[in-house]
């Protein structure tokens, strides 16, 4: 009888210690799962719009915040734009955005980028400076896209900093903050800094935020939403590589354009530049003809003439300064050479570019 007792007894005993382990592996489940579903903290991204500001570069910078809300699944991100009065602010391709407040009754957000493009360089405004400084000062993360890096140099906010700029706009950051340390790079982080060169560029600073706020996998996916098929580091460089923009494959002709395109306030003789790249002057002639139809010199100059064609279209200096920046040692060298590449004068040029 005591052993029936028992037989029966032991799968009642076996069930309660089954349940008993289902009801602890449960209370453990629920735990990890809590401990694992936090509530998600979204970081706001102020993005701050100066007249002319890029439509390019602000999309490459609200984008990938966007995609990574739906690849996730969470709201990580919410972005905002502000500008100086509240008023609707003008991009350089002509399209009106309406801000969300203005800077002197901005929402708090956690992070701030400058935005500008074209036409900053009689940008004073005072009043957007102290603004800026007063953001500065609360130790929240603050930087610049595309040429709002000219914007927080003015405002003081890039001492003792790397940084970064649009590739167009590297001399004239250096030349007006000849202190300031500043790359070449396609973006720059330093401390609570953000700058980047603007356009896709934007994309790769935005991917490096989410993979450092979350994780790498997450910046890959949204990487791909956009057929991003490589996240480019911040190292690289902002232009196309020369190989590609001419088709050749001579690291000497690679680095004697490279030389060339450095030196443009300043061009170097064509027999230094062969002698830097390892060929002599009659070789450098030879391989020019070759690989473009022309001597390296012209090739040189036609290089000048772009640079100045650049800056007549997108800056308010003087055909005077242009031509000095340029290389050329008057207003009317300048001219000379423009006419004869372009079949047009410089100041035409110049009211062609308005009239548009």
């Amino acid at each position: 009888m005591d052993m029936r007792r028992k037989s029966n007894e032991a799968p009642k005993l076996a069930a309660a210690l089954h349940l008993e382990r289902r009801t602890a592996d449960a209370g453990a489940e629920g735990i990890a799962r809590g401990a694992h579903e936090r509530p998600v903290v979204t970081q706001r991204i102020g993005f701050f719009l100066v007249p002319n500001f890029s439509m390019m570069a602000l999309s490459s910078a609200t984008e990938p915040l966007r995609a990574a809300n739906r690849m996730s699944g969470k709201p990580l991100y919410s972005w905002h734009l502000i500008s100086a009065d509240g008023e609707p602010v003008s991009s350089s391709s002509g399209f009106s955005l309406l801000p969300e407040s203005a800077m002197t009754s901005s929402i708090a957000v956690d992070q701030l980028f400058v935005v500008a493009s074209i036409d900053v360089e009689n940008y004073r405004n005072a009043s957007v400076f102290d603004f800026l400084r007063r953001y500065a000062a609360s130790g929240r993360p603050l930087g610049g896209i595309s040429l709002g890096t000219m914007i927080l140099a003015r405002a003081g906010l890039l001492d003792k900093r790397r940084c970064t700029i649009h590739w167009e706009a590297l001399k004239a950051l250096a030349d007006e903050f000849p202190s300031l340390t500043v790359t070449r790079d396609l973006y720059c982080i330093d401390g609570d800094r953000l700058t980047c060169g603007g356009g896709t560029a934007a994309i790769d600073l935005m991917l490096d935020m989410i993979a450092r706020a979350h994780s790498r996998r997450l910046a890959a996916d949204v990487a791909d939403q956009f057929l991003h098929t490589r996240i480019r580091t911040s190292q690289e460089s902002q232009k196309m590589a020369i190989q590609w923009r001419y088709g050749i494959e001579d690291r000497r002709i690679v680095n004697a354009i490279t030389l060339m395109e450095q030196n443009i306030e300043r061009p170097v003789p064509v027999q230094t530049i062969a002698s830097l790249v390892g060929i002599s002057p009659r070789q450098i002639e030879r391989m020019w003809l070759k690989h473009f139809g022309m001597g390296p010199s012209q090739f040189y100059l036609d290089v000048r003439l772009k640079a100045a064609q650049k800056l007549l279209h997108e800056s308010t200096s003087s055909i005077f300064d242009i031509a000095l920046q340029c290389g050329f040692t008057s207003a009317s060298h300048l001219g000379r050479c423009y006419r004869k590449a372009f079949s047009i004068t410089p100041g035409q040029e110049r009211a062609s570019r308005a009239n548009v």
